[in-house]
């Protein structure tokens, strides 16, 4: 690492999506770590995921009023260009008080301005795109920045060649090490080592259509004798608890939220996911078998190609949301019975798993400072 001679300045602008927080939170951890001086400003969007996160996570963040544009013609759109004025016009205050050595986007509404005016006064930037598709926003301010650094292969279609680095998507420490923690995570969720274990989860707000899914299948659950670990999310909830007070539940342990998603990967014989980049990142790091529901909400369908870089890779298997309700729990039931295919997904999904990540982050953080 290079000599500094005073504390570095680091400014973190993005957001809206955990996709986007937990990466963020992560580089800052991993710089503080290496660092221990390095002062922070993460600049978010209000309203948003990060606006709490961030603080939970001991960093101070302030809020620009912005927002996407809409795919057709509403009142948030005609508010777009107030929006941004204001959002610029708060950027240069933050930055002009701030005074940082770098400006890093994690995509997102917020890192549209931030970034936009750091480059305009001559501080270096650097991108981190976590999806296979790069986002909007990122694509829009890869030509200002130093570096942009990615966790696929390929996204020379999107960004200039000469500026992309290969680093993965950073993730928790405690990610990193979950093959350790079996008998723990068994303790802690009070299941049955001698049993499968099916992880299903669907970010932390949830998505309805793995909980349907799994609701819709549950009986073949329990009689294959499989335990459950369930995240429903905070947006389904109430009306999972509700249901589930028909079925017997000793083997199904379901949750609003986890926080504890290492036990769970821990515990894990097959997981189901939807295909968010964080959570692919993690799934890899994990190195366990995974099946893979992208969302179709999303932009550009970006989540099914996240997901196909890895089934290309013959290390995880796909269900399409439209066939998910049918098929999602007969193929994982398939899988977490085939000791040889739980095998060979794990050995092609392991090599996939960036553990360095964050760090390797830091480094071209660094590299652009000096």
């Amino acid at each position: 690492m290079i000599e500094k001679q005073k504390p570095y300045r680091v400014l973190i602008s993005g957001g809206g999506t955990g996709g986007h927080v937990y990466p963020a939170i992560a580089i800052a951890n991993k710089m503080r770590e290496l660092f221990p001086d390095t002062e922070f400003m993460f600049v978010g969007a209000l309203g948003k995921i990060e606006m709490q996160k961030v603080p939970d996570a001991g960093y101070p963040i302030k809020g620009l009023w912005i927002s996407g544009l809409q795919r057709k013609l509403t009142l948030k759109n005609l508010m777009f260009p107030i929006k941004l004025i204001s959002s610029m016009m708060k950027t240069k205050q933050i930055i002009h008080d701030f005074k940082p050595d770098v400006v890093i986007g994690v995509g997102g509404y917020a890192s549209g301005p931030t970034l936009k005016v750091a480059a305009k006064r001559g501080i270096p930037t650097l991108l981190q795109e976590q999806n296979s598709y790069a986002g909007l926003t990122n694509k829009l301010l890869a030509e200002k920045a130093k570096k942009i650094c990615v966790a696929y292969e390929n996204m020379d279609r999107y960004f200039p060649k000469e500026k992309i680095v290969l680093t993965g998507n950073p993730v928790r420490n405690d990610i990193i090490e979950v093959g350790k923690k079996r008998d723990q995570a068994f303790k802690f969720f009070g299941l049955d080592s001698s049993k499968k274990v099916l992880f299903a989860f669907g970010g932390s707000l949830g998505a309805r259509t793995i909980n349907e899914s799994l609701i819709y299948h549950l009986q073949d659950l329990i009689a294959a004798g499989v335990q459950v670990i369930w995240q429903i999310g905070s947006y389904y909830y109430k009306e999972f608890d509700e249901r589930l007070k028909n079925f017997d539940l000793k083997n199904i342990k379901y949750f609003e939220f986890l926080k504890e998603m290492d036990l769970a990967y821990a515990a894990a014989d097959v997981i189901i996911s939807r295909a968010g980049a964080l959570s692919i990142s993690e799934i890899c790091l994990a190195a366990k078998p995974a099946i893979f529901v992208p969302s179709p909400n999303v932009a550009e369908d970006h989540q099914t190609k996240n997901a196909m870089a890895l089934v290309e890779e013959k290390a995880a298997l796909l269900v399409k949301d439209k066939d998910a309700k049918h098929n999602l729990v007969p193929e994982a039931l398939k899988v977490l019975f085939n000791e040889n295919l739980k095998k060979a997904l794990s050995d092609n999904i392991r090599p996939l798993g960036k553990p360095h990540a964050a760090e390797n982050i830091v480094r071209e953080i660094i590299s652009i400072i000096g």
